[in-house]
C-alpha cells in the first residue's frame, strides 16, 4: 500500500496482503485483505493508529523511513488482535520512546499475546483525550466489536473516526477511498457476516452513536476509507434490521440420492411459490457464501442422510458456522433419510446452543427413499415455510 495523505498530516502506512486466501483459517478471501495503519502528525506529537500483521513488519518500517519518521510518541491500539498488533514489538524497538495508548482490556490482551511490559502503556478510558498539539485524539470504548477490548479513536479537528474492525472489508482492489465503487458491497457483506454478525444485537447503539457524532470520514482497519459514512452505516442498519428477504437457505448432502430427491422437491415447490432458494452443497461448502446468505434469509433448512444414527459429517461444519454466527432467523427446518433408525434431530438441536430462540419446524425424516406419503409431509413442510414468509409480508 502506497503512502497516501488522506487528510492534512494524516497518512496511510498500512499494507495489502493480496496473497492471503483464508482469514482465521475459516473464511475464504477473494482478494486477500489489508491491514490499515494510520500516521498522524501533530505539530507537537506524532501518533500511529494500529500497526500491521507481523509478517509485514518490514513494510511498515520501510514506509515510516520513507516519510523520514525518526520518532513516534504514541502507538494507539484500538483492538488487540494480532493482525493489528503483530508489528508492535518491532516498532517499539525502533521507536523506544513511544507509549502504547489503549484501554485496560486491550492492555490485558496484548500483554498476553506479545512480549510487552506494563511500563510500555498509557491506559485511557471512555471519552479521554490526548493532545498532539494542533490535533486531538478522543477515545471511545466500544466493547464486543468484535472483541471485548475494542475502542474507536476520533480525530476531533478533522472529524475523522478510526473504527478498527467495525465497518471494514477484506478488500484490496482499491486505492485508498471507496468512492462509489460497487464492488465493495459484497465484500462488506461477507466481512459483516463472517466477523460482525454474532454481535449484531449490540450494534444498533454503536451505529446511532456514530450518526450522532457525524464524522466526515470513517477509516477502518481493513478495506477502504469512507468519505461518505452514510453509505456503510446504511448497509449495516439494513443487515441488523428485523426485515428479511423472501429467501430460504438449504444446506445439504446426499449419499445415495434419497435426501437429494427431498432437496430437489422442496426447492422446486418453494420456487413455485415465489420464494428464493439458496442451496449450499455441504461437500463443496464455501463458508463465505453461506455466511452472506444467512445474513438476510428467513430460514435455514438442513438436509442430511443418517450416518450411524447421526447427521452426515459434512453438515456438521455448516451447523457449527450457523450456530457461531447467530443469524436472526425466523425458523429452522430439517429433512433427511435413514436406513434403520435416526437421532439426527436430537444431535442437531444439541449443536445449536446459540439458536434456542429460533423455532424449529416439524422435521421430515423418512425411511429409505421418499414415497407418496413422504411427499405429502414435505408439502406440509413447504406450507409451514410459506406461512413464515407471509408473516413478515
Amino acid at each position: 500500500m502506497d503512502i497516501k495523505e488522506i487528510i492534512q498530516n494524516v497518512y496511510t502506512v498500512g499494507v495489502k496482503d493480496i496473497h492471503r486466501s483464508l482469514f482465521d483459517q475459516i473464511m475464504p478471501l477473494s482478494e486477500g485483505t489489508s491491514y490499515n495503519s494510520y500516521l498522524i502528525k501533530g505539530n507537537e506529537k506524532i501518533a500511529l493508529i494500529d500497526t500491521v500483521y507481523a509478517p509485514f513488519e518490514p513494510d511498515i518500517e520501510y514506509q515510516l523511513e520513507e516519510m523520514g519518521i525518526t520518532h513516534i510518541d504514541y502507538i494507539v491500539l484500538d483492538h488487540g488482535e494480532p493482525d493489528h498488533t503483530g508489528a508492535l514489538p518491532t516498532l517499539l524497538q525502533k521507536y523506544p520512546m513511544a507509549k502504547i495508548v489503549t484501554n485496560a482490556k486491550c492492555k490485558e490482551i496484548t500483554m498476553a499475546l506479545l512480549d510487552l511490559k506494563d511500563t510500555d502503556y498509557l491506559v485511557v478510558g471512555e471519552g479521554q483525550t490526548l493532545s498532539l498539539g494542533d490535533k486531538t485524539l478522543e477515545f471511545h470504548l466500544m466493547p464486543w466489536v468484535h472483541w471485548p477490548d475494542t475502542m474507536f479513536t476520533y480525530l476531533k479537528e478533522d472529524q475523522l473516526l478510526f473504527t478498527t474492525d467495525f465497518l471494514g472489508a477484506h478488500a484490496t482492489k482499491f486505492d485508498v477511498f471507496w468512492d462509489h465503487d460497487p464492488r465493495i458491497i459484497p465484500l462488506l457483506k461477507s466481512y459483516y457476516a463472517e466477523i460482525m454478525m454474532p454481535f449484531a444485537g449490540i450494534f444498533k447503539k454503536y451505529l446511532t452513536w456514530i450518526e450522532e457524532l457525524n464524522p466526515k470520514m470513517i477509516a477502518p482497519s481493513h478495506g477502504p476509507i469512507y468519505r461518505e459514512p452514510s453509505f456503510v452505516l446504511d448497509l449495516y442498519k439494513k443487515w441488523i434490521s428485523e426485515e428479511k428477504q423472501n429467501k430460504v437457505v438449504i444446506v445439504g448432502v446426499s449419499m445415495y440420492g434419497n435426501t437429494q430427491k427431498m432437496i430437489d422437491y422442496v426447492s422446486h415447490q418453494l420456487k413455485e411459490k415465489g420464494i428464493e432458494v439458496k442451496y449450499h452443497n455441504a461437500i463443496r461448502l464455501d463458508a463465505c457464501d453461506l455466511a452472506c446468505d444467512i445474513v438476510d434469509c428467513m430460514g435455514v433448512i438442513i438436509a442430511t442422510p443418517t450416518v450411524v444414527f447421526g447427521p452426515h459429517p459434512a453438515v456438521m461444519a455448516p451447523l457449527f458456522l450457523v450456530n457461531m454466527l447467530k443469524p436472526n432467523l425466523r425458523y429452522f427446518g430439517l429433512m433427511g433419510s435413514y436406513g434403520w433408525g435416526t437421532k439426527i434431530m436430537e444431535q442437531i438441536t444439541t449443536m445449536l446452543t446459540n439458536m434456542k430462540q429460533i423455532p424449529f419446524l416439524t422435521p421430515v425424516l423418512i425411511k429409505g427413499g421418499p414415497k407418496e406419503d413422504d411427499f405429502r409431509m414435505l408439502d406440509t413442510l413447504v406450507t409451514h415455510i410459506v406461512q413464515k414468509h407471509h408473516e413478515q409480508a
